[in-house]
C-alpha cells in the first residue's frame, strides 16, 4: 500500500472543514508521522485556533515523548505558549506513567 504523506499545513487546512470521521482519520494520520510530525505540530500549534488546536495538542501527546524536547524550546522562545508547552508535557509524561 503506498501511503502519500502531507505537508503538515495540508492536513491541518483540511482540519478546518472536516466532519468528525475525517478529523478522526487525520489525527490518527498525523500520529502515525510520528516524531517527524513534531516540530511543525508545534510550530502550527502557536498560532491555529479552535478544534485544529486541540487536534493537534492531542496529537502531540499521543505521539508522546518525541514531542516534549520541541515543546520545551518553543516554550523557551514564545512566554506566551509557556503554560499550554507545560500542560501538554505534564499530559504526555501522565500518559506514560
Amino acid at each position: 500500500m503506498n501511503t502519500v504523506l502531507l505537508p503538515i499545513d495540508e492536513y491541518l487546512t483540511k482540519l478546518e472543514n472536516a466532519d468528525n470521521n475525517a478529523k478522526n482519520a487525520i489525527e490518527n494520520e498525523l500520529v502515525n508521522i510520528g516524531k517527524e510530525a513534531v516540530p511543525s505540530l508545534v510550530d502550527s500549534l502557536q498560532v491555529v485556533k479552535g478544534k485544529t488546536r486541540g487536534i493537534v495538542a492531542m496529537v502531540l501527546i499521543r505521539i508522546g515523548e518525541s514531542s516534549i524536547d520541541y515543546l520545551q524550546k518553543a516554550a523557551q522562545t514564545n512566554s506566551d505558549f509557556e503554560w499550554i508547552a507545560n500542560y501538554l508535557i505534564t499530559e504526555i509524561k501522565g500518559a506514560a506513567a
